[in-house]
């Protein structure tokens, strides 16, 4: 598929089938640094541009430790619903139930050394 140029509703919904949000700022953004219509490589090449200025391994990992403090390997799901509902962009009440149907978490409960799943 290939967007249009000139507008950034095409772009829009393309993101948009990705899940993602994006705003007309971001989108116009997007369409100057195109060097001509936006087909799925021109996408493909602008998303590993952006994707090289990510956080280092150290970082993400640093984040990782703040959902498992005790460093067990596994995070509850309490802490991982608290920081989708509270960190970053916000996860609503309908959007956090939608993912956990989707793809269930198992609940992780350590009782007497003993590992319950």
């Amino acid at each position: 598929a290939v967007v249009s140029t000139q507008s950034t509703g095409d772009l829009k919904d393309m993101w948009a089938s990705l899940g993602v949000i994006k705003d007309d700022a971001f989108l116009s953004d997007m369409i100057k640094e195109s060097t001509g219509p936006i087909n799925f490589t021109m996408f493909l090449t602008f998303m590993g541009d952006k994707l090289q200025n990510t956080d280092t391994d150290d970082v993400l990992q640093e984040a990782f430790k703040t959902l498992d403090p005790d460093l067990t390997g596994l995070i509850s799901t309490q802490n991982f619903t608290n920081a989708l509902t509270q960190l970053g962009d916000r996860f609503s009440k309908e959007e956090i139930k939608q993912m956990y149907d989707v793809a269930p978490m198992k609940v992780y409960i350590i009782l007497a050394s003993v590992l319950v799943v």
